[in-house]
């Protein structure tokens, strides 16, 4: 089976509607990929609902590399986007295009996502440049909210919306196959989404974008605590997995797990001879006797 390209991708444009999840390990993957997800991304976001940080900020290169990896292994049909981490990309063109090229390389990406600011256009088309497929993001692009004052909707303002509108263009002149539209008003996302040639996926950004992507977490519903406004739980996935924990575990202490199907045998006639074999133990010595044998020491 042949994966889906950019080329596929950018097809898709006015034709049908694009579907994007994140995956970090194997099994979630390949899941996905069998369900026809167009696109398969290993987000950085792992560095929040993976490790339990409060930025994506942590991610590094190499713990990208081996999700982008995992995930890769396991996707036959699916695009797999690699998120390049803070720093990965910022510093320099050559730290940019190293970077970017390892997760073709090592890790068997098919494209890289970067988060768009003005400081990164010359970064973004030396990426592009190297003929590496670049996903661009832009609105609430979580690797600056520490500029952003917090999680907050982008384009609520006249100049703020038409710099969007400009940024989405800019990308599209850099090469950018796609571009995510993360918070971002739905009028505004819409009027985005028509006056480029390329797909926007969006994330909180309204019906009007050509596909839509969420965090896998927020889907299956592992966190019972918090919902981001813009996702929609499709699972209780933190209550079944509870629920079968604490079966387990009731299992294990009333001495119903493990059982006969999940217990191996010795060959009888095998475990008869190794019983001949083994020396008597301490404790059998203890329990025919009623005596503690000579060559122990008594504590009680």
């Amino acid at each position: 089976m042949k994966r889906i390209s950019v080329t596929d991708i950018v097809a898709a444009k006015n034709r049908r509607k694009l579907v994007m999840l994140t995956a970090y390990d194997y099994s979630t993957a390949r899941i996905l990929d069998e369900c026809g997800i167009d696109i398969v991304l290993a987000g950085d976001s792992y560095a929040m609902v993976g490790q339990g940080h409060s930025t994506t900020l942590p991610a590094t290169m190499e713990g990208m590399l081996m999700i982008t990896s995992s995930v890769s292994r396991a996707c036959r049909r699916s695009l797999v986007v690699a998120d390049m981490p803070f720093l990965s990309y910022q510093t320099d063109l050559k730290n940019a295009r190293m970077n970017a090229g390892m997760f073709l390389k090592q890790a068997d990406a098919d494209a890289v996502k970067v988060e768009n600011s003005w400081n990164v256009r010359d970064m973004i088309k030396a990426i592009v440049d190297i003929d590496i497929p670049v996903m661009g993001h832009i609105g609430l692009t979580p690797q600056s909210v520490k500029r952003m004052g917090g999680y907050r909707v982008q384009g609520k303002k006249l100049d703020s919306a038409l710099s969007l509108i400009e940024q989405a263009g800019e990308l599209e002149q850099l090469g950018v196959f796609a571009i995510v539209l993360e918070a971002v008003p739905s009028e505004l996302a819409a009027m985005i989404t028509k006056s480029v040639s390329i797909p926007t996926i969006g994330i909180g950004a309204g019906p009007g974008c050509d596909g839509q992507v969420l965090v896998i977490n927020d889907l299956l519903g592992t966190d019972k605590d918090f919902l981001p406004r813009h996702a929609k739980k499709y699972a209780d996935l933190h209550g079944v997995i509870g629920s079968a924990v604490a079966r387990f575990k009731k299992d294990v202490i009333n001495g119903g797990f493990p059982g006969g199907k999940q217990s191996f045998k010795m060959d009888p006639a095998l475990l008869k001879e190794l019983k001949k074999t083994l020396p008597r133990g301490k404790n059998e010595d203890r329990q025919k006797s009623g005596k503690t044998p000579e060559n122990s020491i008594n504590i009680l």
